[in-house]
């Protein structure tokens, strides 16, 4: 079914940025969506941003908006989150999602990227 492979997270000061990277390339081309999640300690899994593969109409959590921004390459197979504007409430493991074709939601998950915000 191939694979999602996250990289960028790491140890940043608030107000910093780091850029995320999801590469889809071991996945078969039938994509309609991916997505960015994140789950801090203790808390559940929440939405970040997603981006349709055809098109690339992105949405936002209100969390989020202004601050990040979410864009894919659709020839390298791979998406990004650009995250700036950084705060110690954004520290938390961000997954990489994607959605395929008759998929009704997110069918596949990468295996997460520290990101911590130092304050």
């Amino acid at each position: 079914q191939g694979q999602l492979v996250e990289s960028g997270g790491g140890l940043v000061q608030a107000g910093g940025s780091l850029k995320l990277s999801c590469d889809a390339s071991g996945r078969p081309l039938s994509l309609v969506a991916m997505a960015w999640f994140r789950q801090a300690p203790g808390k559940d899994r929440e939405f970040v941003a997603s981006i349709r593969w055809s098109g690339g109409m992105t949405y936002y959590a209100d969390s989020v908006k202004g601050r990040f921004s979410i864009s894919r390459h659709r020839v390298k197979n791979t998406i990004y989150l650009q995250m700036n504007g950084l705060k110690p409430e954004d520290t938390a493991v961000y997954y990489c999602a994607s959605q395929s074709v008759g998929a009704g939601n997110y069918n596949l998950w990468g295996q997460g990227t520290q990101v911590t915000i130092s304050s």
